[in-house]
């Protein structure tokens, strides 16, 4: 029985159990994704690095899991009336794809500029699209009315215990691929991923270090770090759209008991980790997925002595449903 090292864990939306349920649930539907390392890369961050590569999972990122652990979680009368939720592509395809597994509706509220990609899933997994403006409380209204209009259950994209039990499941994998992790680094956003990911890898290891990933013009977990409490920001502005989100109540606790530190990047670093997942790796990875590979090649890394025993780096490479549009059409000329 692994012994429990979190603080106030009774107050946490998830625990190891919870993960544990999780990862028997999802057993027939989500791929347990490789692992994959590279020399070259290991010579440019001066550490080793282990790449959980996500992107692999159905419907293209790490968000099948916890969809499916909610979806499934339901009971039939619940599951009957469908599910609704509002995101800017990922967590929206995947419940859409979770759905049509189990044979129910899903209404998914997407805002108007997600990537082409990202809906384009959505729909192929038999999603039924409603556009919203951009902004949070847009998203937030046109879900409440498709709540009110059809009576579904609402599945947040982070905020959630399920989800967060689901995303957890991520750690189980890692740890048993590579059990000799001493820093998890994950991109970070509303935090359903890095939640599930702590409360896992900390119960196994309590000796871990957890680390989050997280773009310049979003950086509202860095700023709730610093201050304290929630802090919100009132505009966003990344090339990384899936980390576009903000911290809820239930997963903020998570974050700021067992998320060790908060690594901000610009989104030039962010590219050029994409640029090397691509060259390197030779896998399509997507901004927010590549935020990770930003964020241990970054100063803020690399120059902090806090990190010097960092030395065997777990990467999650969240997703890879990157609009890859602009590139074909470079070839077109």
């Amino acid at each position: 029985m692994e012994p429990n090292h979190t603080k106030s864990s009774d107050c946490y939306a998830a625990d190891i159990s919870s993960i544990r349920e999780a990862q028997i649930r999802i057993k027939p539907f989500a791929q347990q994704t490789p692992v994959l390392t590279s020399d070259t890369l290991d010579s440019i961050a001066g550490r080793k690095l282990y790449f959980k590569c996500e992107c692999f999972q159905k419907g293209g990122a790490f968000k099948f899991r916890g969809a499916c652990n909610a979806i499934f979680s339901l009971d039939d009368d619940q599951a009957t009336k469908g599910v609704v939720t509002h995101s800017s592509g990922n967590h929206a395809a995947a419940l859409s794809l979770a759905a049509k597994l189990r044979g129910i509706p899903a209404y998914i509220v997407i805002p108007k500029d997600a990537p082409k990609c990202k809906v384009a899933n959505v729909k192929r997994y038999g999603g039924q699209v409603f556009f919203s403006e951009p902004s949070m409380q847009s998203r937030v209204d046109t879900a409440n009315k498709v709540l009110q209009d059809t009576g579904a259950v609402l599945i947040p994209s982070s905020n959630d215990g399920r989800i967060i039990s689901g995303q957890g499941t991520i750690s189980l994998e890692f740890l048993e691929q590579a059990s000799y992790i001493d820093t998890l680094i994950v991109p970070i956003s509303g935090g359903g991923m890095i939640s599930g990911v702590a409360l896992a890898a900390k119960a196994i290891n309590p000796a871990i270090r957890i680390l989050a990933a997280e773009p310049m013009g979003a950086n509202d977990a860095f700023q709730s770090k610093s201050n304290g409490r929630i802090t919100k920001l009132s505009e966003v502005n990344t090339i990384a759209d899936g980390l576009r989100a903000f911290l809820g109540d239930l997963t903020w606790p998570i974050v700021r008991d067992l998320v060790d530190d908060v690594i901000v990047v610009d989104d030039k670093e962010i590219i050029q980790a994409m640029k090397l997942c691509y060259e390197i790796l030779k896998i399509a990875v997507e901004p927010s997925g590549a935020i990770g590979l930003a964020a241990v090649l970054s100063d803020g890394f690399q120059k902090n002595p806090v990190y010097s025993e960092c030395n065997h780096i777990g990467i999650v490479l969240s997703g890879g449903n990157v609009d890859l549009g602009v590139l074909w059409n470079s070839f077109d000329k």
